[in-house]
């Protein structure tokens, strides 16, 4: 195949320095070779709130079948017929019933363990399986999460390539990683450390927003 031919590319002298490139405002595009070393993440992501559709559906439909029962049986009165049964003796028994009666300090107790137990939806997070990361560094807006199924599952494809470990089962929690380990050879200390190291630096890859404390329980094996 033959090139087009074109002007010869002028002569470079080795002995002329090359300019200085103009400092401009862009942001650092070196190769991570040459880019200054850091840990690569930014702030940490924020705790996703849960849509807590089924506790809501069970209120809403508790809410709406006692209000509806309710507002029939007004309508009912309101119209001539005579008060429903359960209206009676619900009124009857509120009004005779002393306060320390047992079965009104039982009802009292279920109530307000409701409440606080609606309280405690409303006020928290929930989403408990998913672990917040640390987003990429310059990217604020940006946030991740992570299952803890799938994060048990990366640590312990970490911990099964340290030698001497023959069987690894790993639970990973918010705040703490636990990692039962079967040791078939190799000193267990020797083990337990190279074990700590590799589960340190795999949480450090998987940017966990919070540094989970490592919960390490090693069972020496022989073969028979």
């Amino acid at each position: 195949m033959t090139l087009p031919s074109g002007p010869a590319p002028p002569a470079h002298d080795e002995q002329t320095p090359a300019k200085e490139a103009p400092e401009t405002g862009h942001p650092d595009i070196r190769s991570p070779a040459t880019r200054p070393p850091h840990d690569g993440w930014g702030a940490r992501s924020p705790r996703l709130w849960s849509a807590r559709r089924i506790p809501a559906a069970l209120v809403a439909l508790v809410t709406l079948c006692a209000a509806g029962v309710l507002l029939y049986d007004v309508i009912a009165v309101r119209a001539g017929h005579r008060a429903g049964a359960w209206r009676i003796r619900l009124a009857h028994e509120l009004a005779t019933r002393p306060v320390n009666d047992p079965w009104l300090l039982i009802a009292a107790a279920v109530a307000v363990i409701l409440g606080l137990w609606l309280l405690i939806l409303a006020l928290t997070p929930g989403l408990r399986r998913l672990l917040p990361l640390r987003a990429p560094d310059g990217c604020a807006d940006m946030g991740a999460w992570l299952d803890r199924r799938s994060a048990a599952l990366v640590l312990r494809d970490a911990a099964m390539r340290v030698p001497g470990i023959s069987g690894a089962r790993v639970r990973v929690g918010r705040h703490r990683v636990t990692t039962r380990a079967d040791v078939r050879f190799r000193d267990p200390a020797a083990v337990r450390d190279e074990l700590t190291q590799a589960l340190q630096d795999q949480c450090r890859q998987l940017a966990v927003a919070h540094t989970p404390r490592l919960a390490i329980r090693l069972r020496h094996r022989t073969r028979r």
